[in-house]
């Protein structure tokens, strides 16, 4: 029987990038992400290319009751082994005092509330089934703050914290729990932190080369691939040219 991978924030970057190394690598795969219409594309295409079975769910990971219709999945494709936390986002790039309140709720409901809705779900199945891997996908902006990170920075803290908990809470399960912490990422990510300024968002990659969603999909892969005594609890990857959160080498 073929191992299942679920993954959330499917249709785009790390995600997507998850979705086609996974089912390369013969998963089937449950799809998670709010864009249908993207989300039935890549379905298609992954279950054509690589002969996968492929479950689309179309949720938002902030709407609870959204998430709790996983439940309706049928019992086999409750036998997920590999859950990849990915769904999460920035936005605006604002000091705490002019902060909008309204980007505040999305960022703590989307990449923390979100993140524990799904959890909890899969993580009981991986209970029943007495094996499972969760892959959280953070930040480097959860190990160090920068300027006018404020709330993003305290979500990917929050995610951070979240990982070591969960790798306490179900060590006596026998699953797996790893945190992969990116740099800078050429993916939507500054498009949406600035709301759609595409201009705005192609300066934050001026001068290097940033890590790609490709990048992140093989760290990720290869922590799931681990001999079963072996867990990769937190790996933090950079691009080369990027030291930390503020350094970064720009040959301008």
């Amino acid at each position: 029987m073929s191992k299942i991978a679920l993954i959330t924030g499917a249709t785009a970057g790390i995600g997507e990038a998850c979705a086609r190394l996974f089912a390369s690598q013969k998963y089937d795969l449950i799809l998670l992400a709010r864009r249908a219409e993207r989300l039935d594309s890549l379905a298609e295409t992954l279950s054509k290319e690589f002969g996968i079975k492929v479950k689309t769910v179309v949720a938002d990971v902030r709407d609870k009751a959204a998430v709790q219709k996983l439940e309706n999945l049928p019992e086999d494709w409750k036998k997920v082994d590999v859950l990849i936390n990915n769904a999460g986002l920035s936005r605006g790039l604002d000091p705490i005092n002019s902060g909008d309140t309204d980007d505040w709720d999305v960022m703590i409901d989307t990449n923390v509330k979100g993140l524990l809705y799904v959890t909890k779900v899969v993580s009981n199945w991986m209970i029943n089934n007495s094996t499972g891997h969760i892959v959280n996908i953070g930040s480097i902006a959860g190990k160090e703050t920068y300027i006018n990170g404020n709330v993003y920075c305290a979500t990917k803290y929050a995610v951070d914290s979240l990982n070591q908990a969960m790798r306490i809470d179900l060590l006596s399960h026998k699953i797996k729990v790893t945190g992969i912490h990116p740099g800078a990422v050429s993916t939507e990510f500054s498009e949406v932190r600035f709301k759609g300024d595409t201009e705005r968002a192609k300066k934050v990659y001026d001068g290097f080369e940033p890590l790609h969603a490709q990048d992140i999909a093989e760290a990720i892969w290869f922590a799931v691939t681990r001999p079963a005594h072996v867990n990769i609890n937190d790996m933090i990857v950079m691009a080369t040219a990027q030291a930390n959160t503020t350094h970064l080498l720009r040959e301008i």
